[in-house]
């Protein structure tokens, strides 16, 4: 019965694509992934509550050993260790820099696996209490859902990269019931040089993934808040601190994160990786007890002045008897959840930034304004100036300034914070575009030899893979060899370039024919002259895996059309202007 009922619904879609022109299929297909994308939160959420509510309260903290949960994590990581290498062969990208590298190198096509292996592997890492967001995870399986489902009915480039953006956005959605947030990450994060006429698609999207959201998951489910005061526009000097602060704290856990994932990244075992990740995630939690899980929770506790509830737990307590040690424990929390979450995702487990960047924001946010409390300043806001400054830090982490807006603006139900959401927002991102011109994501993006852009032309250029286009087709000339035999192998040859090479094929010059022409004509010199006399340095060698705008610029400094290619000095072949500039143009095409 089930695969009739597939089967009739590819007929009906298929039926659909017969009848309608590319735009009004374009915008049926976004309907049908947004809705797809927001059950796939919802199936996430609910994965996760059910690992959370059966498995860890109702089964293991049932001991009487409290602490037993702090051996939780490993479990969670060590599952999704052992599935991602025995279910998935260890291929199973993580984070939006998979995404923009899917979009920049591979025409927006991602694996069919990534629709569920998200949702188990982030699953049972967060569930099990892993220090990690499920809003990375989510916006990989939206993703991977709109690239499929293009993929499936023949799609351009250009409408299978707005499908996929689509997915995220109805993802993002789905998570927070946040439309608006939804498609402003999928135009900021996803799509940096997409045109307008990516809205509407976007818009449906996120609409039908926010829809399904409300209609299924609890309100108790989602990050929600009602704002208990007003804005107060005498804050706003408060507000410029914190923004001031946001940026700072920002720079610090997208600095402090990747340096820990990268020294989790240089351990060769992964058994060892788990273990030491385990380890050290249940120290930090047995004096950190809010670092577990997404943090959620916690992010609720501040906002309703609950700041000893982050403690309640902790081996510390014990010590907490002034507010002014209070403070400094929340500060601490501040900056050890980066750690945390580095060390979560680098020793296996599968998550995301989201999540923990709003606990950071609102551990920021309560931790100022409770420190104004303690100066002696009266009618601070501290539930607002703790939400407030959730946006600011996902404005830094992301380079997402109207994501963050907006999602802290549809989760607490209103525009009533939006001055303070924007003035906030835009300082803590200018702070860290000061410092770091592209995101942690697009750093990461070109270290793997791929780059977005804004500009048009340069994402054009960088979806060019130029080791396609390596022309192999010249022949080489041994650096011994005598004129003699560099005029017969010109005579069968179409070229008019030819690599001069030594033992092991190393690359040590280029004869142009035009140059020894006068040489050619001269049969005295046929025996008496070698290659190496007549052949000449080349100006220019472009390395196989280097960017192509590191090779646009060598074209442009030599004059020459041809170029040679090596790799670690072993000559390849040449790449050409010419053919760079053709696969230029069949990319400008198929992206009208």
């Amino acid at each position: 019965m089930e695969i009739k009922n597939i089967n009739f619904i590819e007929k009906l879609i298929n039926w659909i694509h017969e009848k309608t022109n590319e735009k009004q299929f374009l915008i049926f297909s976004s309907i049908l992934v947004g809705i797809s994308a927001g059950i796939a939160a919802v199936i996430l959420k609910l994965f996760v509550f059910f690992i959370r509510q059966y498995l860890v309260e109702d089964y293991f903290l049932k001991f009487d050993y409290k602490y037993i949960y702090l051996a939780l994590p490993l479990i969670g990581i060590g599952a999704t260790v052992f599935i991602v290498k025995y279910a998935f062969k260890n291929n199973l990208n993580r984070g939006n820099t998979a995404i923009l590298f899917s979009i920049a190198k591979k025409s927006s096509f991602l694996p069919f696996h990534q629709m569920y292996s998200h949702i188990i592997t982030s699953g049972l890492t967060v569930g099990f209490g892993g220090s990690a967001g499920l809003e990375s995870p989510i916006v990989s399986t939206g993703s991977a859902i709109g690239s499929n489902f293009a993929k499936t009915y023949k799609l351009s480039y250009k409408d299978r990269t707005l499908l996929l953006a689509a997915g995220a956005a109805g993802g993002i959605a789905g998570a927070f019931n946040a439309p608006i947030a939804g498609v402003l990450f999928a135009l900021e994060v996803i799509l940096v040089d997409m045109s307008l006429g990516a809205f509407i698609p976007l818009l449906i999207a996120a609409a039908s993934g926010a829809l399904l959201s409300k209609i299924i998951l609890h309100e108790s489910s989602l990050l929600f808040f009602n704002l208990k005061q007003p804005f107060d526009y005498h804050n706003v000097p408060f507000y410029i601190i914190l923004g001031l602060l946001a940026g700072t704290v920002s720079l610090y856990y997208v600095n402090f994160f990747d340096k820990v994932e990268s020294k989790f990244s240089k351990i060769k075992s992964g058994f060892t990786k788990w273990i030491v990740g385990g380890i050290c995630l249940a120290f930090l939690f047995a004096l950190f007890p809010s670092l577990f899980g997404e943090g959620y929770e916690s992010i609720k506790n501040l906002s309703e002045l609950k700041g000893t509830e982050l403690f309640k737990d902790s081996l510390l307590v014990d010590y907490i008897g002034d507010k002014w040690i209070l403070l400094l424990f929340i500060v601490l929390t501040l900056f050890l959840k980066a750690v945390a979450a580095g060390i979560t995702l680098g020793s296996g487990g599968n998550g995301g930034n989201f999540a923990p960047s709003l606990f950071v924001g609102a551990t920021l946010g309560f931790a100022f304004a409770f420190f104004l409390t303690l100066l002696g300043f009266s009618n601070i806001p501290v539930s607002n100036f703790t939400i407030v400054a959730m946006a600011g830090i996902l404005s830094g982490v992301f380079h997402a300034p109207l994501t963050g807006i907006f999602l802290i603006a549809e989760i607490t139900g209103g525009y009533e914070l939006i001055i303070p959401l924007m003035i906030v927002s835009a300082i803590s991102f200018i702070i860290v575009k000061y410092f770091h011109p592209e995101s942690l994501d697009v750093r990461r993006l070109k270290q793997k030899g791929a780059f977005v852009s804004d500009n048009k032309d340069s994402s054009l250029l960088s979806k060019i893979d130029t080791k396609e286009i390596i022309e192999t087709d010249f022949t080489s000339i041994h650096f011994k060899s005598s004129l003699r035999d560099i005029v017969e192998t010109i005579k069968h040859c179409k070229r008019n370039t030819f690599p001069v090479v030594k033992k092991n094929n190393k690359l040590i010059g280029i004869i142009y024919l035009d140059n020894i022409r006068e040489e050619m004509f001269n049969p005295e010199l046929y025996d008496k002259i070698t290659a190496k006399e007549v052949m000449r340095k080349p100006t220019k060698i472009i390395d196989v895996n280097e960017d192509i705008f590191s090779i646009m610029k060598k074209f442009e400094e030599s004059g020459q059309w041809n170029l040679p290619v090596v790799e670690n000095g072993i000559y390849i072949g040449f790449l050409s202007k010419s053919s760079i500039l053709d696969k230029y143009r069949n990319q400008l095409l198929t992206s009208m």
